[in-house]
Formats: C-alpha cells, structure tokens, sequence
C-alpha cells in the first residue's frame, strides 16, 4: 500500500521517525555515560534531547496517522498500527515524565526519571519493531511498483 503523505515519492512519515528515535535513543546513551563517568555535561545533553524527541515524535505521529487512515478497516494492518501508535505515545509519555521529574542542568537526574527513560526506550523497540513489519511484511508505505529495477522516484509515480 502506497503512503498517503509523501514527499519526492517518500513516504513522509518513515522519513520523520528517525529524528525522535535517534534523539530519544541518545537520551539513554547519555543517561548511561552520566551513570558511568558522573560528568554534567552528559547530564545537560540528555536533559535537552528529551524534549527535541518528543517534538519529533509528535510531528511523526502526524503523518503515521494520516497513512493509517488509509489502511483497510479490519485488517490486520489496521491493528498492528493501532499498537504500533498506542505504543509509542506511551513511549512519548515515558519520555516526558521523565523530563518532567528532572531538574535542569547540572543536577542530575534522580532514578525514576532514568527508569521511565529506559522503559521507554524499551518500548520504542517494541513499537520499532511493529512499525517494521507494517512495512516490511504488510507492506505498508511500500510502494505498489516496488522491486529492485524500479525506476526512480523523482520521474514520477
């Protein structure tokens, strides 16, 4: 099924998802360098990183919901989506408790707010790997011309 939000011939929103999960990704590398070196500096990054995350996510979500729209009602597509989306506004809220229980920079965060950033990268992966397989074997913004010799997206649909 062909994306409904493209741009250049690409679907928008698997374009977007990389900024949240790289950013919200870099939260927990940096909540772990802070644990092992004790450095301020790592503190203030993952403190910023949250909140640039969860921008990105959101915007994400919008066009995520726009291509679900298109999905065929009762298929398992269409559910595999809803978990998909339920599982990362989860992810999102994780994120943003544990922004919202953190003191800005240099104090460091105390261990529920590095909990709910660890189970939401947890889940992300979850949620990942959903939206993996509503492209990869539902073949969900997957163009239906779609094969190793097709021609470029910037000639045309």
């Amino acid at each position: 099924m062909k994306a409904r939000a493209q741009f250049l011939g690409h679907p928008v929103h698997q374009m977007l998802i990389v900024l949240p999960l790289g950013l919200l990704s870099g939260v927990i590398i940096f909540d772990l360098l802070h644990l092992l070196f004790q450095n301020a500096q790592w503190v203030a990054v993952a403190y910023w990183l949250i909140p640039a995350g969860i921008i990105t996510g959101l915007l994400a979500a919008v066009f995520g919901l726009i291509d679900w729209t298109k999905i065929d009602a009762g298929s398992r597509a269409r559910r595999v989506g809803i978990y998909h989306a339920v599982g990362n506004v989860i992810v999102l809220i994780l994120f943003a408790l544990s922004w919202w229980l953190r003191e800005p920079p240099p104090v460091a965060p105390d261990m529920p707010a590095l909990i709910l950033s660890f189970a939401g990268g947890a889940l992300s992966m979850v949620s990942g790997w959903l939206g993996g397989e509503l492209v990869n074997r539902l073949g969900i913004g997957v163009h239906p011309g779609a094969n190793i010799d097709a021609p470029s997206s910037l000639k045309g649909s």
